[in-house]
């Protein structure tokens, strides 16, 4: 358990220090994510790679057991939100319209990005069938 938190961690230190050596404009944990999927397609794709915590499901457990306490991390934010209620009291307006925008930018994008592709694969598949 302790090494595949191990990995974890390692992971999300490689693009924390990436982010910040290059000055990438992508959230570090992010980009940790990105290297932990790779690291797994890689071990997937080359069992000479499945050693150590790669090998048994030592990440698969630490990853379930972080999901399952995973409200337990909601509650620095509740503390934030507590602290800067003022903040919260004097541009709420602000901060609900900020939101309501990107939700609704969002389902836009999303719904437009699943139509063009869904073209796109009909188009595949109109092609490769004649």
């Amino acid at each position: 358990m302790i090494a595949g938190l191990c990995v974890i961690l390692i992971c999300q230190l490689a693009g924390e220090a990436i982010v910040r050596g290059l000055g990438v404009p992508v959230p570090g944990p992010v980009l940790g994510l990105l290297f932990m999927l790779l690291l797994l397609l890689l071990r997937d794709r080359f069992p000479s790679l499945a050693f150590g915590p790669l090998k048994d499901d030592a990440i698969v457990g630490v990853a379930r057991g972080l999901l399952a306490n995973l409200s337990l991390l909601f509650i620095p934010a509740g503390v934030g939100i507590i602290q800067l209620i003022n903040v919260l009291l004097e541009h709420g307006w602000a901060i609900v319209f900020a939101l309501a925008v990107s939700v609704i930018a969002t389902l836009f994008i999303t719904a437009g990005t699943f139509l063009i592709v869904s073209k796109l694969m009909k188009r595949r598949d109109a092609g490769g069938a004649s």
